[in-house]
């Protein structure tokens, strides 16, 4: 693999230290999580079993939340920083990352503030399935994004000791 180059200024794809590899192999479980929810907002869309399908969202939301919130803290608390001191965190690939962070945790936080009422309507329903589907676009986007840029430029910018501290330091993560 190391062969290959990237589409991203033509740079080589760079073996990715132990923390990286971690963080990226974070992402196909949490990806199969996100297809399984697209699936059941996609049939709440088509209008099949409504209130059937939207239990089963709120359960499955909840459990993708447990999982992608220890993600998030090991990037947001860990690696962003690190990355930040070289390259800010105010503008750039950092700044967008998190932002894209806070706008999918936004969503689905907002699914489930209103989801648990008993007295929502199948049209609401729809309408907040809407907003897991709007997660699904900007994580699966987001994931693709820190795979194919963020994880290698890491690779690239930090020194030795700071991708053996950030290993250590998302192993305490839990």
């Amino acid at each position: 693999m190391s062969g290959c180059m990237s589409g991203f200024g033509g740079m080589p794809q760079a073996e990715l230290s132990k923390g990286l590899k971690q963080l990226k192999g974070e992402h196909p479980p949490l990806l199969d999580q996100l297809d399984e929810l697209f699936k059941l907002t996609k049939q709440i869309e088509d209008e099949k079993d409504i209130e059937q399908n939207f239990t089963v969202l709120i359960t499955k939301v909840k459990e993708f939340k447990a999982e992608l919130d220890p993600h998030s803290e090991r990037e947001e608390g860990v690696l962003f920083p690190m990355m930040g001191a070289y390259i800010g965190t105010t503008s750039g690939p950092i700044a967008v990352m998190e932002y894209e962070h806070d706008q999918a945790k936004s969503k689905i936080a907002a699914f489930l503030e209103k989801a648990e009422n008993d007295l929502i309507s199948s049209a609401e329903k729809k309408n907040l399935a809407d907003l897991i589907k709007n997660a699904y676009f900007i994580l699966t986007e987001h994931f693709s994004k820190e795979e194919n840029v963020l994880f290698p430029m890491a690779e690239r910018m930090l020194s030795d000791e700071e991708k053996e501290e950030l290993f250590t330091k998302i192993q305490e993560i839990k």
